[in-house]
């Protein structure tokens, strides 16, 4: 390995030990050798540490933090250790593929104007690979697009440029605990295009004791500080709809009736308008109100299968016409929400 490698993997690590060694293989199996690892153990209550130093590979660099300070301070002293052009993101229980920095490389280095590259990533459950459901293919534009709405982008699926993230300070910002990535790729994307190669390179892995499920009202919490900072940039006050996108569409919870529904997608509307103000071709934009439409029909259907939605108030709303296919759904969905809704009635008598 040179003094200055081509990529820096960043990784924070809390009682890792499980896993570790698993996460540490698909590192070592790159078919790009020529990496740093730098681990910030944020004072694990577990073997993490031994577990690191066993492996005796002289690119992974340990340090042990004297107090822990959760993931965000353990990061930023991770980034600040890094020597490579490139940083990599990546989690103690993430699992890359082989080519997944040889191709993240090759693409940065052929595209000087991204600052970000992504890729599709695939969920890891009970050891089991399974399809993820992060919205792909991502040109830029959608990725802009989305990032209004939703986190589009995996952390350990990132990797970005070193001297323009060195730009950011902080590299991270503590504030937004556990939407940290999500904000770094609103604050780096003023240096750059942020893009995805629509090819999996990364399994994600679920598991209870991820911060997703422990810390989620935090993250749920500053998800919502950090919409609305970003529709604040853009629009003013003229909206708040931060809190419904993180519980309708990040978290997945059905919409409670029709007037949230049509709030919600006049939020949308609004930024959309703005969204279109800056140039961009036709056919980016053209897919930027597909994305709505599906988003639209997503929301209708799970409010209408869990009874909170009538089909016929839904179909009032609707910003595009549906397809008979999605339209035929909806009925179904209908149908199950209604028995939801008897049963439900049934159990309160």
């Amino acid at each position: 390995m040179t003094d200055r490698p081509t990529v820096s993997v960043i990784m924070a690590v809390y009682d890792g030990a499980a896993l570790l060694p698993e996460t540490i293989a698909s590192l070592r199996a790159e078919t790009l050798a020529d990496w740093e690892l730098i681990a910030v153990d944020d004072c694990s209550g577990d073997d993490s540490v031994a577990v690191l130093e066993r492996i005796g590979d002289p690119r992974i660099r340990v340090i042990r933090s004297t107090e822990n300070g959760g993931p965000v301070v353990a990061r930023n002293r991770a980034f600040v250790e890094a020597r490579g052009r490139y940083v990599a993101g990546l989690d103690q229980d993430d699992i890359c593929l082989p080519d997944r920095f040889a191709r993240q490389v090759a693409f940065l280095d052929a595209d000087p104007g991204t600052v970000l590259v992504s890729s599709a990533a695939d969920y890891l459950i009970d050891g089991r690979r399974v399809a993820g459901n992060w919205p792909r293919p991502l040109a830029p534009v959608m990725i802009d697009w989305l990032m209004l709405l939703r986190n589009p982008i995996a952390w350990s699926s990132v990797m970005f440029r070193a001297d323009e993230a060195r730009r950011l300070e902080p590299f991270e910002r503590p504030i937004m605990r556990y939407v940290e990535d999500f904000d770094f790729y609103h604050r780096i994307r003023a240096y750059g295009r942020v893009a995805q190669i629509d090819e999996v390179l990364l399994l994600y892995r679920c598991h209870a004791g991820g911060a997703s499920k422990v810390y989620n009202h935090i993250m749920r919490a500053n998800a919502e500080l950090l919409l609305r900072e970003r529709h604040r940039a853009l629009l003013g006050d003229a909206i708040d709809i931060a809190p419904l996108l993180v519980r309708h569409v990040m978290a997945g919870e059905p919409v409670p009736n029709i007037e949230t529904l049509n709030a919600l997608f006049a939020g949308i509307a609004m930024l959309r308008t703005e969204f279109g103000r800056v140039p961009h071709e036709s056919a980016a934009l053209d897919a930027v109100d597909r994305a709505i439409g599906q988003l639209w029909w997503r929301l209708c259907r799970t409010g209408v299968r869990s009874g909170t939605l009538l089909l016929h108030h839904a179909l009032r709303s609707r910003p595009t016409p549906l397809a008979l296919g999605r339209t035929v759904d909806l009925v179904a969905s209908q149908v199950i929400g209604g028995v939801r809704a008897v049963r439900r009635r049934a159990a309160r008598t």
